[in-house]
């Protein structure tokens, strides 16, 4: 390791900023020591900032579920939004039925009593038509964008507040929506899909802070107007502390680092029922309590567009989302007259999962990086550094010494499967999984790569309802074979889909000299490996000429007699040297397709 490398890896180890990395005097030959290292800061920093919006989305839930005040929840969550999102003002506003507007309620950062008091009429402005159209709304340069409805004292207000930039996202219950979440910079600012997401979920929570104090106050008021119902409201009460005790328990194993089984099971047990819980693209992820279901994409699309819970049969479904973000389904059976506290405890239980959802992305999507990484750096350049990608490998729980089989995925575009998607679905079948030169890559623990492959096909094509396609190739032991049989992989997969069988996997061994005749580059020298070894072998070692009787046998079209007087030896030697190819190459190599083989490589051998 170099000086400057070193100094990089210490600076790197204090907590250096990317700034302090790049005044950093390396030298000229540690170009790219810098350059990694500014990488990793960045990585970093990305994961950093991840954890700071994950805990707060946890300690706003734990407000949420410990609700008392409902201005301080508000502000806290308003407060958390200008931290994340690192704005100069965040605020919120709520819907006026009455007059058919919206007003601030709560403020962080504003500087302006103006603009504190502005109230928008439905359709005005940024927040009005966010409002009015239940969808977020971004602008980078508010004053100069044409697509909102201006008017004076809108104008005005965010004049004498300074704002330029203005991210908005609505509050909404089910299909209605009660007012608006903003973020505001008082410079020119583009907003991420990242920040909308996150601001979206800091609503969904505020949301439900004001729906459960709403709730509250509709039953104090039941308590004192109606003492007649006074059995109705206390039942009632119960089962808002029932729901309140649900999510604080739920929220306790999230942030306990439960995992998706854990939840599903937790929520069983609260709604007495069972519980299935769906990824994006309908496989599950967990299951307790009952049978195993599919998922209706009529019913998911439903409980997208309202944000609540929908009847699918006997069945209740209930789409998990972070924002616009669809992170999957949870499904509730054995309770098909679901009444309506059990239906929001139902909800939350999906809030609570997409919290957890969230965390396991964000996981994924590293532990994925990472991974896809090593996968690039072993197939394009194994010679480079060996030890180096053993000891990566080592790193993720990987000995890349053993054998591993490499499986090459292709998917028909037609059918609707995405390279995306196919290698998401991919992932569950090896100990590495990534898209490398446009191909979708799994290097799986085997010794046997056509039957991998073969499983692989034919469960990624029922599972994705279209045919999937499996070129495979192995077993492999280091860098150097793994990207060998990448190669040998591709052109069995090019051979396949040139024989039309979609849908199937196979590797050399499988195709024979097909395979050798359809791939792009042929590899005659392995071919002739696989199908004549064993003589080779046996001759080298021993001395004997058995290949030059095996092409005497072929070329007397089987005849004993007239291969003994080929090869000048007496008819019984042949019936001899025949039981030991017989040995050697297994009872079916007489049998019209091997022959067709063991001929095409004993020609290839002799043109060699």
């Amino acid at each position: 390791m170099t000086d400057g490398a070193a100094r990089l890896l210490r600076l790197l180890a204090d907590g250096a900023s990317a700034e302090e990395l790049a005044r950093t005097d390396t030298g000229e030959t540690d170009d790219e020591a810098l350059r990694l290292a500014l990488t990793i800061r960045r990585t970093l920093d990305a994961h950093t900032r991840r954890e700071a919006e994950l805990a707060a989305l946890f300690d706003t839930a734990s407000d949420l579920a410990r609700l008392r005040d409902l201005d301080a929840v508000l502000r806290s969550i308003v407060h958390r939004a200008r931290m994340l999102l690192r704005v100069d003002v965040s605020y919120l506003s709520l819907n006026d039925e009455d007059s058919d507007n919206t007003y601030m309620r709560v403020t962080d950062g504003s500087a302006s009593a103006l603009f504190q008091q502005v109230r928008l009429g439905m359709g005005e402005g940024l927040g009005g038509l966010v409002a009015q159209t239940v969808r977020p709304y971004a602008t980078s340069n508010y004053p100069a964008d044409d697509r909102f409805r201006h008017t004076g004292p809108i104008d005005r207000a965010v004049r004498d507040e300074g704002l330029i930039a203005i991210l908005g996202v609505p509050l909404a219950l089910g299909d209605r929506v009660i007012g608006v979440l903003y973020a505001s910079d008082r410079r020119p600012r583009t907003f991420t899909p990242d920040e909308v997401a996150l601001l979206s979920s800091l609503a969904d929570h505020a949301a439900i802070a004001i729906d459960n104090a709403r709730l509250i106050e509709s039953s104090a008021v039941a308590l004192d107007e109606l003492g007649q119902a006074n059995e109705t409201i206390r039942a009632h009460h119960e089962s808002l502390a029932r729901a309140q005790d649900a999510h604080d328990r739920l929220a306790e194993l999230v942030l306990g680092g439960a995992d998706v089984q854990r939840v599903a099971e937790a929520v069983a047990a609260v709604l007495d029922g069972g519980i299935v819980v769906h990824d994006p693209d309908g496989a599950e992820l967990a299951c307790a309590g009952a049978e195993q279901v599919g998922r209706s994409p009529y019913a998911l699309a439903a409980s997208r567009a309202s944000g609540r819970a929908v009847v699918d049969g006997d069945a209740w479904v209930c789409a998990v989302m972070a924002g616009p973000q669809l992170l999957g389904s949870i499904t509730l059976t054995g309770r098909p007259g679901l009444g309506d506290a059990d239906r929001r405890l139902f909800e939350r239980a999906g809030l609570v999962t997409a919290l957890l959802l969230l965390l396991r992305s964000s996981a994924a999507e590293a532990e994925d990086r990472v991974r896809g990484e090593l996968l690039t750096d072993l197939l394009s350049a194994p010679e480079r550094d060996p030890s180096a990608l053993l000891e990566r490998g080592r790193r993720l729980g990987l000995d890349l010494s053993e054998p591993h089989a490499v499986l090459l995925l292709h998917a028909d575009g037609e059918a609707g499967l995405t390279r995306a998607r196919l290698a998401s679905a991919a992932t569950r079948y090896g100990v590495l999984a990534g898209v490398h030169a446009d191909r979708v890559v799994v290097l799986t623990r085997s010794e046997g790569p056509g039957d991998a492959a073969r499983t692989v096909a034919g469960e990624l094509t029922r599972r994705l309802g279209g045919p999937v396609t499996v070129g495979s190739a192995g077993p492999a032991h280091g860098p150097a074979q793994i990207a060998e049989a990448h190669a040998e992989a591709a052109r069995c997969l090019r051979a396949l889909l040139v024989l039309g069988r979609q849908g199937t996997g196979a590797d050399a061994a499988d195709l024979g000299f097909v395979g050798l005749l359809l791939g792009d580059r042929a590899n005659v020298p392995d071919f002739v490996r696989s199908t004549l070894g064993p003589v080779l072998d046996y001759d080298a070692e021993r001395g004997t000429d058995l290949v030059n009787t095996l092409s005497a046998y072929f070329a007397c079209n089987g005849s004993l007699t007239r291969a003994k007087d080929r090869l000048h030896v007496h008819v019984n030697t042949v019936s001899q040297r025949l039981e030991r190819l017989s040995s050697l190459l297994g009872d079916d190599w007489q049998q019209p397709e091997r022959a067709l083989e063991l001929q095409l490589a004993l020609r290839l051998h002799r043109l060699a």
